[in-house]
């Protein structure tokens, strides 16, 4: 089977042969769709320049969104708002057809021409990095993959939110039956400038860290907000917004992609009640099966989902370039230092 390839280093040119392929009606996720690309690279570019390799036989496609950083190094295309990176689609190729895809990007990038010594990719599923180290592999790298993150799932399995809701902990369900009186929550599902400016309230208050670009995520709400695709969660205790979530709702899922509450009213509980206000409205209305906690581990996580997966920092090493090594022997290193710690 033939397989040919080109790079890219201007994602214009990637639209223009990409032809749709990677436009909300062809990408069941956004974080595989060429404006999620766009944007981030408008707002948080994680490098000096794009560069971006296809490669493609009869009906299938696999796209690499990268960016180099430093001399002889590639990264994810990827921010802290990414949860989830991957080779993108097209043409739904079966592993075998994936795989065959990754080692003809692997051999391209592993020419002199490019200069290439390390490309790390973060965060990445446990099926695709197996896919990827794999091709890479086979192609002539050396690839390792260590855990990066976690993300947390539930498989709705077809329950209606009652039938889920008294599955959860004795403790969670007593404190939303506690603290229903005095919090009032709404949702709404277009983008609405106040209802932001109230997100943005909660999140300036809530000791959170800067998220870095705030232009980002307002760009992305508004966006999700004219494809319908946005849930905005707010919550408000004698009429202050004191807590809020940023969900998008599409293709069965329901991707949870932040949240917050103001310190100061930790005692209303209104991060759980808005939680528990947009489950019921994720899977009463928009009747998803899949919700998407996004990454990271933190323990009350358990309390909501029931399906714990790792993330994972894949890390590719040309050894045909010298600038290679040391990078590749400190990166084993540590990954069996990592490995021995988990036994």
């Amino acid at each position: 089977m033939w397989v040919k390839g080109e790079y890219f280093d201007d994602l214009d040119a990637v639209a223009a042969t990409a032809r749709a392929t990677l436009d909300r009606p062809a990408q069941l996720s956004p974080f595989d769709r060429l404006e999620w690309f766009r944007r981030i690279w408008a707002c948080c570019p994680p490098g000096a320049a794009p560069l971006v390799v296809r490669t493609r036989t009869d009906g299938a496609d696999a796209w690499l969104f990268l960016a180099r950083q430093g001399r002889g190094r590639l990264v994810a295309l990827a921010s802290w708002y990414t949860l989830a990176f991957a080779p993108a689609y097209s043409g739904a190729p079966d592993p075998p057809l994936k795989r065959r895809l990754l080692r003809a990007i692997a051999r391209r990038l592993r020419v002199a021409s490019l200069g290439i010594a390390r490309i790390t990719l973060s965060p990445v599923p446990a099926d695709e990095a197996a896919l990827l180290a794999g091709a890479f592999r086979r192609a002539g790298w050396l690839a390792l993959s260590t855990p990066a993150t976690v993300n947390w799932r539930l498989p709705v399995g077809g329950r209606v939110f009652a039938e889920y809701w008294a599955d959860r902990p004795g403790a969670l369900r007593t404190t939303v039956e506690r603290k229903q009186g005095r919090v009032a929550t709404r949702i709404l599902d277009r983008f609405d400038a106040d209802a932001w400016a109230a997100y943005e309230q909660v999140h300036a208050a809530s000791g959170k860290p800067e998220e870095g670009a705030p232009a980002f995520l307002r760009g992305f709400a508004e966006d999700e907000g004219a494809a319908g695709t946005l849930r905005l969660g707010l919550a408000e205790v004698d009429g202050r917004p004191v807590a809020a979530q940023f969900w998008t709702v599409e293709n069965g899922t329901a991707v949870i992609h932040t949240l917050a509450h103001v310190e100061d009213a930790a005692e209303h509980s209104p991060g759980t009640l808005l939680s528990a206000a947009l489950f019921a409205h994720a899977i009463d209305i928009d009747g998803v099966q899949t919700i998407d906690f996004g990454t990271g581990d933190d323990s009350d996580k358990a309390d909501w989902m029931e399906e714990r997966q790792l993330l994972y920092h894949v890390d590719l090493f040309n050894l045909r370039r010298l600038s290679a090594w040391p990078g590749a022997a400190r990166a084993r290193l540590s990954a069996l230092v990592g490995r021995r710690r988990v036994d």
